[in-house]
Parts: structure tokens; C-alpha cells; sequence
């Protein structure tokens, strides 16, 4: 069953930070679509609960060196 969630980001500045999140969140499985805002500081993704949770999608942002909120 897909699921959407909206991650709160700190410290994307640009393009390049959305599209370093957009990609990072893409490669895992289970991620169905990733929509990402700097301006907004956050990252709509939709993604199968059954194969992936939230504490690792929020652990691969954390991961790129930006801070996860929320």
C-alpha cells in the first residue's frame, strides 16, 4: 500500500540540494515518487510501506547532511 509522506529539511540552499535529496530518496526501494522544495524545505514522497519506512527515508536525508525535522 503507497503512502505519502512530507519530510521537513533544514539546509537546502538550491537546485543542486533539491535534486542531491530528489536523487538520494529515488534509488531506494520502495519509493514510488519524490517531489522536493528548497524554498519550501521539504520532500513529498510517496513510497511503499510495506517495503521501506519513514525512519529510513528520513536516515538517507540525514545521511546527505542535511537535518531532518518533524
Amino acid at each position: 500500500m503507497n503512502t505519502t509522506i512530507t519530510i521537513n529539511i533544514e539546509g537546502m540552499h538550491c537546485g543542486s540540494c533539491e535534486a542531491l535529496v530528489r536523487e538520494t530518496l529515488e534509488e531506494l526501494d520502495g519509493v514510488e515518487s519524490v517531489e522536493v522544495s528548497h524554498s519550501a524545505g521539504i520532500a513529498k514522497v510517496v513510497y511503499d510501506e510495506n517495503a521501506i519506512s519513514p525512519e529510513t527515508l528520513k536516515a538517507a536525508v540525514e545521511q546527505q547532511g542535511y537535518a531532518v525535522s518533524g
